[in-house]
């Protein structure tokens, strides 16, 4: 079997779950749009944006420890895992006490408000996200052990499940609940008395259901730790995880601090209105980030598994070649079928769409920097990866101070684009000077400038007409099979000498 094919399969198991996990999830977008408004919708926004950086915070970059070590030391797997589930459980310990103990301050903080009713509600929703992020964060290495040891179709079942659970939950508070009692159904008098309709805190409780029916799944793999540490094996996995953790907490920043600061920086009138519009014109982007993500979870462990093979870094060039083919054909996509994506949203959030072409571009090039990242990441010289996220969150917070007052939401979107575009040049540029890997750099320009030129002829030029949008589509996926044909051919049927 060629090792494109194989590379391929691995991919596609964790990509149709992830795709079909995200889009369950995707099908709650419209359905929150229509029933909260958008200061509620902005609270909700803001909340996920916080978490997102503490799940990076709780993660210390064990993960892709976890991978690299794995494969350096094959006679020290059950110690990796180990040490990489210990440094996780101890962190996430301490943000489980820290923040039940310092709930009010928390609260008081993440508010853009100072009304004392609106501290008391926002309490129960940090409680909430406390249990959810210490449940989370426990979750991440077993997780990383079902991809390592090969078993993609349990780590995707339980992956529906968990989805499964929260979107059937919030259907269940935000339809059949209010239905019951509408109707005086079977136990109507009871819900009543506890029921609030419309309130955004059941998303939350669906979304800690949900995370503890995957922590019951995952009970087998905690079956398999042993409380043992080796602490001279734990130093050297530090010294690699922890630039990881600030690269990875960079990343979170440039995707999720914008909606942050504009709760700060906006006033305070329409500050959650327009954090909710930004936070729901965000979610028409989320095909390119699903698609990151599919790449991410079957590529990093082949990446540190073929990194030995002779030819190794000519399939890392390969292999970026098609990922960023398949990234212009998705962004020239979505941009030519606009029209019909922005239904996903209620109306009153159209008024930001001008954001989301700025958005899409923004996650091609993150798309990119991931897959370039791993020179620093094969070459044990994370510190790069550390300089690079710093420039960029530097970039992103400075910035977004700067021009959020002015240009509201729609810096955000210019700024996060820039900032993706910034580290993925960079990335490039140290990549071959200390990590070379021959990368057909002109290939990988001219799909990318096509891309963008269609992109703006379909939505500003023909103002986003759907007919003339997805013909510029068809001239481009037909160029591409002309061009591509032989060459994807050879690459998937070809044998690599160099496989197990």
């Amino acid at each position: 079997m060629s090792v494109y094919k194989k590379f391929a399969s691995q991919t596609l198991v964790y990509g149709l779950s992830t795709i079909f996990s995200r889009l369950f999830n995707f099908i709650l977008t419209p359905i929150y749009t229509r029933v909260y408004a958008q200061g509620v919708y902005g609270i909700f926004t803001k909340m996920y944006s916080y978490a997102s950086i503490m799940n990076a915070i709780l993660a210390f970059g064990m993960e892709t420890t976890f991978f690299r070590y794995l494969n350096k030391y094959d006679d020290k797997k059950q110690e990796v895992y180990n040490n990489s589930f210990l440094v996780i459980g101890c962190i996430s310990l301490l943000l489980l006490f820290t923040g039940l103990v310092f709930t009010t301050p928390i609260s008081a903080f993440t508010l853009s408000s100072n009304n004392v009713q609106a501290i008391a509600e926002q309490r129960k929703f940090v409680q909430y996200f406390i249990w959810i992020l210490f449940i989370d964060a426990i979750c991440v290495i077993p997780f990383a052990k079902l991809r390592a040891d090969g078993r993609p179709f349990k780590y995707s079942l339980i992956k529906f499940l968990n989805i499964g659970v929260f979107v059937g939950l919030n259907l269940i508070f935000i339809f059949v609940i209010p239905f019951i009692i509408k109707h005086n159904g079977i136990g109507a008098e009871w819900l009543v008395t506890w029921f609030r309709p419309k309130w955004v805190g059941y998303v939350f409780v669906a979304n800690l259901a949900a995370s503890l029916s995957t922590l019951l799944l995952l009970l087998p793999e905690f079956k398999a730790l042993r409380f043992k540490f080796n602490k001279k094996l734990a130093y050297q996995m530090l010294a690699y995880s922890w630039p990881i953790l600030v690269a990875n907490l960079s990343f979170i920043i440039n995707e999720n601090l914008d909606k942050i600061l504009l709760s700060k920086y906006l006033p305070s009138a329409i500050a959650d209105r327009e954090t909710g519009i930004y936070g729901a014109v965000c979610k028409l982007a989320i095909f390119i980030s699903i698609f990151n993500t599919a790449f991410r979870l079957g590529a990093e462990p082949f990446f540190f598994s073929h990194a030995k093979k002779e030819n190794a870094r000519t399939t890392y060039a390969n292999i970026l070649n098609y990922f960023v083919l398949a990234l212009a054909i998705l962004f020239v996509g979505l941009i030519a079928n606009i029209s019909l994506l922005k239904h996903f949203i209620d109306p009153k959030y159209w008024v930001g769409l001008p954001a989301v072409p700025y958005l899409l571009f923004g996650y091609v090039c993150l798309g990119i920097y991931m897959n370039l990242s791993v020179w620093y990441r094969l070459s044990d010289q994370t510190r790069y990866g550390l300089y690079i996220s710093l420039i960029g969150a530097f970039f992103t917070i400075v910035m977004n101070v700067m021009l959020i007052p002015k240009y509201g939401y729609m810096a955000s979107a210019w700024i996060s684009m820039w900032a993706y575009f910034i580290i993925m040049v960079i990335s490039y540029i140290l990549g071959q000077k200390h990590y070379p890997i021959p990368y057909n750099l002109k290939k990988i320009v001219a799909y990318l400038c096509t891309s963008v030129l269609l992109v703006i002829l379909s939505f500003y030029t023909f103002e986003q007409n759907i007919y003339i949008g997805n013909a510029l589509l068809f001239v481009f996926l037909v160029a591409i099979y002309f061009i591509e044909k032989r060459n994807l051919t050879n690459l998937l049927t070809s044998t690599s000498k160099n496989e197990d």
